[in-house]
């Protein structure tokens, strides 16, 4: 983790001492995780467009992909406090984005060009089916897995499914005839959310096909991106050749694929992958406790999908030994929250900038915030 020489952090006596202040790493309560969430909503929304701002000066438009994990927090917040404001919030988030990408029309091109871009979606609509009961949401996950598993006849694209090899690819060729090379990426955050998505439509439906679908390209990614002697996840497979390296969204939908393998089927090899998977982020790429971070573009939201799934393991596999590590982080990040602004960053050691912030580097803490139970 990157400490600069005046600013660091003390764990162990739980005190954080930056640039000259001191605060006490307090305890999150249940009134703290509300308005996390609902300052970072406030200070990145537009709420005339109905989507999330790129940067807390309300600037540029968050990526199409992560919009649904803004959505997912949105409805974690809605299920922990089942408020009017919260559900509010959720209605609010999902009518913007659906008029600004063009209604989820897979079809279109110019919106939709990535397959994990549609995916995440399909996961969250699919989720907001569970929670709301909503026949739209549930329409639009269907019809989008569709799509990203055999292709469309209407731009010629072959699909991300690989029948003769196994496994997603995550580039939608936009070509007549489409000509897929032949060591083409199946990158890990097409593979397992395609997992996920599968397990999520089949509670919601019923159908087999889901089921069938999600152990089929379980199997396939725990073969060709999965250390089982390490639990880290390869970033890709681009034809013979994985790619190590580890980053925690890719860890964390990996925990959220075995999770919902493991409880439908109660099969001790999909927990097992789970813990290894969490304890790799624990032991090789946390500092001090603390959840790594990457600078790259985007890549500040890879917390926040870890927090969705890291509850999946600590209640459906009854691991609470991991809400502490949770807890610690949610600490140690609300403690070093912007007070004017209650908004944190993705590296919870230090004091979170108090000029322009990005969204993907604020998601991390309100999302934690909102599915990890406040301690005693």
């Amino acid at each position: 983790m990157k400490k600069t020489a005046v600013c660091f952090v003390l764990i162990i006596t739980v005190f954080t001492t930056s640039c000259n202040t001191s605060r006490t790493t307090a305890t999150f309560s249940g009134n703290d995780a509300s308005v996390a969430l609902e300052a970072f909503h406030e200070t990145f929304f537009d709420k005339t467009r109905g989507i999330y701002h790129a940067k807390s000066d309300k600037s540029g438009i968050a990526a199409i992909w992560t919009q649904a994990i803004y959505w997912d927090m949105a409805m974690n917040a809605y299920k922990r406090t089942k408020s009017a404001k919260h559900k509010q919030m959720v209605d609010d988030i999902y009518a913007g984005n659906k008029s600004h990408y063009a209604s989820f029309d897979w079809d279109n091109g110019k919106v939709w060009f990535i397959y994990d871009d549609i995916m995440w979606w399909i996961i969250s609509l699919a989720r907001g089916y569970e929670v709301f009961g909503n026949q739209e949401y549930l329409d639009y996950a269907e019809s989008g897995f569709e799509r990203v598993w055999v292709g469309s006849p209407v731009v010629k694209d072959p699909g991300s499914y690989d029948p003769v090899r196994g496994g997603m690819y995550w580039q939608w060729i936009q070509k007549d005839p489409p000509n897929r090379p032949a060591n083409d990426g199946k990158m890990a955050c097409i593979n397992y959310p395609t997992v996920i998505a599968a397990m999520t439509l089949y509670n919601a439906t019923g159908k087999t096909e889901y089921l069938d679908k999600a152990t089929e390209i379980y199997t396939w990614a725990q073969a060709n991106l999965f250390n089982r002697e390490t639990g880290e996840v390869a970033d890709s497979r681009h034809g013979n050749n994985p790619t190590w390296r580890a980053h925690l969204y890719n860890q964390g939908t990996c925990i959220g694929a075995a999770m919902m393998m493991y409880k439908k089927t109660r099969k001790q090899q999909y927990l097992d992958d789970a813990a290894l998977a969490t304890d790799y982020v624990k032991n090789a790429m946390s500092t001090d406790r603390l959840l790594p971070f990457e600078n790259g573009i985007e890549q500040g939201i890879y917390g926040a999908i870890f927090a969705q799934y890291i509850i999946r393991l600590i209640e459906d596999g009854n691991k609470p030994e991991y809400t502490e590590w949770m807890r610690a982080n949610i600490n140690a990040g609300w403690s070093n929250r912007d007070t004017n602004r209650n908004i944190t960053y993705k590296d919870v050691s230090i004091p979170c900038p108090t000029d322009i912030v990005e969204v993907y580097d604020a998601s991390t803490c309100p999302a934690l915030m909102q599915v990890i139970k406040p301690g005693k």
